[in-house]
C-alpha cells in the first residue's frame, strides 16, 4: 500500500501552532494507506537504465595464479566466472557513473542542466569527504543538481531510488538521477580467497521523472538490523578505529564477510521482504514477470527464487559475467534486461548487505 502524501503538507501547515500536533500527524502519515479514489502523480520508472563497467576482465583462470583456488571451487560456490576491475589510475567510482551518465544522456537526450538531484548508492566513494554524488554532478556539469551518498550496502540502490521517489512524489523535483556504483576492488585483499572471488566493479544509473499513467514505484519494504554489523564490514577506516600503520598491517582495510551467516540471513530476508510488498499490494508471486534480485552469490539467488516460487526464466541472473558489484547489481540487471522488460510488466527488486540491510521494490515497468 502507498502512502497518502497530503498528510505531510498539513502537518507542515500545523508546524508553527503545535509540535505535539506535528508528532501526531506523522505518525498517521507513516500508517495511513493509500485511496485508490484520488488521483497521484506516480513517479515514473524511466528505466532506459544504463550501465557500465570496465574493460579489464578478471577471469577465474588468473585468480588461480593468486590465491589457492580453482575456477571449479569458484564457479561452483559463487556462479561466477569473470568479473570486471578498474585497472586505471586515477580512477574511482564517480569515473564509472560517469560513463553510465553519458550513455544516459546520448540515449535518452537529458540535458545534465536538467537534473534536479543526483543519489549515489556507494560503499566506494571516491573518498570519505565530499561525497561521491556531488563530484559526478561535477564532472557532468549538472549545474543545477544537488546530490549526496547513501550508504547501504548491496541495499544502497533500493534505498536509493525509494528516497528518489519521495522527492518526485513530493512536487519539489521533476528529474531525479540514481546511481548504484562500487569499485570493490579497491578494499578487497586479493589474498583472501573467500572474499576476492566473488566482487567485482561496475555502475548503473536510472531517470526518475514523475507519471500519472500508472506505472513506476509503487511500493517498497526497506529494513535494517544493526546487529548484522558483525558479520559483514571492514574492520579499520572509520572514526571508531581509524586508520593507523598497524590497522594497515593487519590487513584491516578491506571487505570481511562471516558467509554463512550472512548467507542465511540474506535468504530469508529477501524472501520475507518480496513476500510483504506483493501481500500488501494484492499480488502474488504468479503476477511477477521478473525478480531482479541482488547479484551476492548464485546460491543465494537460487534459493531466494525457489522460496518465492520463481521459475528460472523469471528471475535476472548476470552474475556469471559481473560477480557481486554490490551496490550496481540492480541497475546494472536493469541494463542488461532492458530489452525483455515490457511496458507494463510488475517487477520485483531485492538485495541483501552489510548493516545488515534489506528489502524490495515494486515496480510496473512503464517502457
Amino acid at each position: 500500500m502507498r502512502q497518502v502524501p497530503f498528510f505531510l503538507n498539513l502537518s507542515c501547515l500545523l508546524l508553527l501552532k503545535d509540535i505535539e500536533i506535528l508528532m501526531i500527524i506523522g505518525i498517521l502519515y507513516l500508517r495511513c494507506p493509500i485511496d485508490n479514489t484520488l488521483t497521484y502523480d506516480y513517479k515514473s520508472c524511466d528505466y532506459r537504465s544504463r550501465g557500465y563497467v570496465p574493460d579489464y576482465i578478471l577471469t577465474n583462470a588468473e585468480l588461480e595464479t593468486m590465491v589457492e583456488t580453482t575456477d571449479e571451487w569458484i564457479f561452483t560456490r559463487t556462479g561466477i566466472r569473470e568479473r570486471r576491475i578498474l585497472k586505471e589510475e586515477g580512477k574511482g567510482s564517480s569515473d564509472m557513473v560517469v560513463r553510465a551518465m553519458e550513455r544516459l544522456f546520448e540515449q535518452t537526450g537529458l540535458k545534465p542542466e536538467e537534473i534536479d538531484l543526483l543519489i549515489c548508492a556507494t560503499v566506494t566513494g571516491d573518498m570519505v569527504f565530499p561525497d561521491t554524488a556531488n563530484t559526478i554532478c561535477d564532472k557532468i556539469g549538472a549545474v543545477n543538481a544537488y546530490g549526496f551518498d547513501i550508504n547501504a550496502a548491496c541495499s544502497g540502490f533500493l534505498y536509493a531510488i525509494q528516497t528518489g521517489a519521495k522527492f518526485i512524489e513530493s512536487g519539489t523535483h521533476k528529474k531525479v538521477v540514481v546511481a548504484g556504483v562500487d569499485k570493490m576492488s579497491s578494499i578487497l585483499d586479493y589474498s583472501d580467497r573467500t572474499t576476492c572471488v566473488i566482487f567485482g566493479d561496475g555502475a548503473g544509473v536510472v531517470l526518475l521523472e514523475p507519471d500519472a499513467t500508472g506505472f513506476g514505484i509503487y511500493d517498497a519494504v526497506l529494513r535494517a538490523d544493526g546487529n548484522g554489523r558483525h558479520f559483514l564490514h571492514m574492520k579499520a577506516g572509520g572514526s571508531v578505529k581509524p586508520p593507523t600503520i598497524e590497522t594497515v598491517l593487519a590487513r584491516e582495510h578491506y571487505v570481511y564477510q562471516e558467509g554463512k551467516t550472512v548467507f542465511k540471513y540474506a535468504v530469508k530476508g529477501m524472501v520475507d521482504a518480496v513476500q510483504q510488498v506483493l501481500e500488501r499490494n494484492n499480488l502474488t508471486t504468479d503476477d511477477v514477470r521478473w525478480l531482479v534480485p541482488h547479484q551476492a552469490n548464485k546460491r543465494i539467488i537460487t534459493s531466494v527464487g525457489e522460496a518465492l516460487g520463481f521459475t528460472e526464466d523469471r528471475v535476472m541472473v548476470n552474475i556469471e559475467r559481473y560477480g557481486n558489484t554490490t551496490a550496481g547489481t540492480l541497475p546494472l540487471c536493469l541494463w542488461d534486461y532492458r530489452d525483455q522488460l515490457k511496458p507494463g510488466d510488475w517487477v520485483v527488486l531485492t538485495a541483501f548487505g552489510g548493516g545488515f540491510t534489506w528489502g524490495a521494490v515494486l515496480i510496473r515497468w512503464k517502457g
